[in-house]
């Protein structure tokens, strides 16, 4: 069976991109890598993030296609891609993965939503900024220094204050 995923010219999808191994902390130990690989992919075909945040072992993002362009998944799988070979392989790879000849970093599949409209956009960007709070990585989103918070702070979108947790504990 072939999985198909809804695809819309010129849209704005959520994004949720996951590692294999959810104990790692390789995307903010290598954020590096992880940089470069969207930025040569975004050279190559072009895209707008519009909000991001990457945590240990996951990552959350919100793109905006170009008008004529649907094909998201071809630049995840070369953002997966460049990230990925550019990291040692010493991770662990299971028969099946083996088989195909892929690495063990990524799970293979992402979850993806077309945002609907306004609302929808408004909800996503702020389930995106808060997720350091969420998983207890930072007591403020705007502590959190991988994520397009930072940006929206500056634009004027948001105080640094936002999204504060105020009786968590903070993971190191």
């Amino acid at each position: 069976m072939r999985y198909r995923r809804p695809s819309l010219r010129g849209g704005t999808y959520f994004f949720t991109l996951a590692l294999q191994d959810r104990t790692s902390r390789l995307l903010v130990e290598r954020i590096d890598i992880l940089r470069r690989a969207v930025a040569d992919v975004r050279r190559r075909h072009p895209f707008t993030i519009d909000a991001c945040v990457v945590l240990p072992e996951h990552l959350h993002s919100i793109w905006a296609l170009p008008e004529a362009d649907s094909d998201f998944a071809m630049r995840w799988s070369l953002i997966k891609a460049t990230f990925s070979r550019a990291i040692a392989a010493d991770e662990y790879v299971g028969p099946s993965r083996r088989r195909r000849g892929e690495r063990g970093i990524w799970q293979r599949r992402y979850w993806e939503h077309r945002i609907r409209d306004e609302a929808d956009y408004a909800n996503h960007v702020a389930y995106v900024h808060y997720n350091p709070v969420r998983h207890g990585h930072a007591r403020f989103a705007s502590h959190w220094p991988y994520s397009t918070i930072h940006r929206h702070i500056r634009a004027g979108l948001v105080t640094v204050d936002w999204a504060q947790e105020p009786e968590m504990v903070v993971r190191e």
